[in-house]
């Protein structure tokens, strides 16, 4: 079927992204199990990440949208019966809806996002990967380093120094052999079998084909983002160029996706047919760099006119905004951005740096002051502390008193 193109304005497109992300509903008073679920059902996943300066990555887009809550509640989704989430390689490493178990296993039975130490420890010693796979049976939940059996490790890349036994771990949960029952208090996975771990009508629901998981994972992602180009359908779950750009002219012919144009906007762009537009906005919140609503770069420059990089990995003495910086977003606006770190220790939340963009509005300061209190209580820091970087800092200084 021929489907019209819907137009809109670029503000229009924001708002409907907005909608689609959950920030046009106000924070609740009280966050319970429900409110979690809403946001796993809305978002599907929460990208996990190493770095811990603010808060695990993952914990932070549940804050974004509901504010502050007991992080027990999303453990308990993730590491305790009913499970609500899984871990496996989604965006990229994340923790997964589990109703999207089935559509993912497309994923499992092929190697294509397989990096090289985990195809090779299969493919040169099987033997290895089937005793690791015992171990796990045997002895699980279970560390790499709980079985590991001191395999001579590889040190030729600082970043990636693996032990055999860790790389045919890491086979076997690509290939949903083995799942994470939980993290630890250091952040590793424990390892065991799926069927220990993840819901039997989950486990039990019937495979689909690769073509029928592409259509589901590019719905699941256009009803996420509401409006998106091909780059932002595909990037939600990093789904390959030629199968997603098949499943969306798929979509487009069933009329469950839109065309859509934006004015602005270089790419053709397609509509969620239940997306909406609302007329305001009144989100006030900040946003990891793992968030969904601006993880993909691109999309948050075409949504905002915000330019992103993380720069994390940028030397100190070359970074423009800071080692961790967090866009704050006031209304349908990403009015600016902050360097933040929590000083456990101390009680403090540090904010190394604070930007305005472009027309932030007048009360930026006064509302990203009430944020940054609102997160320093949540966090349990009893103390904010502005340095000197930074067009907002001064300002801000004397906001948070």
């Amino acid at each position: 079927m021929t489907s019209r193109t819907e137009r809109f304005t670029a503000l229009q497109a924001r708002r409907v992204a907005l909608a689609a992300q959950g920030f046009t509903r106000a924070r609740p008073a009280a966050v319970t199990a429900r409110h979690v679920n809403g946001v796993i059902a809305r978002l599907g996943l929460f990208q996990i990440d190493s770095v811990n300066v603010l808060a695990r990555a993952h914990y932070m887009p549940l804050y974004s949208r509901v504010g502050p809550y007991d992080q027990a509640l999303l453990d308990r989704a993730f590491a305790r019966t009913p499970r609500r989430l899984f871990e496996y390689w989604a965006h990229e490493a994340a923790l997964v809806d589990v109703n999207l178990h089935q559509a993912l296993r497309f994923r499992m039975r092929s190697e294509t996002r397989m990096w090289g130490s985990m195809a090779q420890v299969a493919r040169d010693n099987p033997g290895l990967v089937e005793q690791v796979l015992d171990d796990v049976r045997d002895h699980g939940p279970v560390t790499a380093r709980q079985i590991d059996k001191d395999v001579t490790r590889s040190r030729d890349n600082w970043g990636w120094n693996w032990s055999a036994v860790k790389s045919a771990l890491e086979y076997l949960f690509y290939k949903g052999e083995v799942t994470s029952a939980r993290r630890s208090s250091a952040f590793e996975r424990l390892y065991d079998l799926p069927d220990r771990v993840l819901p039997p009508a989950s486990l039990g629901a019937p495979d689909l084909d690769a073509d029928e998981a592409h259509r589901h994972l590019v719905r699941f992602a256009a009803r996420a983002h509401g409006i998106a180009t091909e780059v932002g359908l595909r990037d939600y779950f990093r789904l390959a160029p030629e199968p997603a750009r098949t499943a969306i002219g798929e979509l487009v012919d069933a009329g469950e996706l839109l065309p859509a144009g934006v004015r602005g906007w270089r790419r053709p762009a397609y509509l969620h047919p239940g997306a909406h537009v609302p007329r305001t906005v009144r989100a006030r919140t900040l946003l990891s760099p793992f968030d969904p609503l601006v993880f993909e770069r691109e999309r948050t420059e075409d949504l905002f006119g915000f330019r992103y990089r993380i720069e994390i990995y940028v030397p100190a003495d070359k970074r423009v905004h800071g080692y961790y910086v967090l866009p704050f977003l006031l209304g349908d606006a990403l009015v600016g951005r902050v360097d933040l770190k929590a000083d456990r220790g101390r009680g403090v939340l540090v904010v190394p740096g604070a930007y305005a963009e472009p027309g932030a509005p007048p009360d930026t300061v006064t509302e990203l002051a009430a944020e940054l209190q609102t997160v320093a209580t949540w966090l349990g820091l009893s103390a904010i502390e502005v340095g000197p970087r930074g067009d907002l800092a001064a300002a801000l200084r004397s906001a948070v008193g």
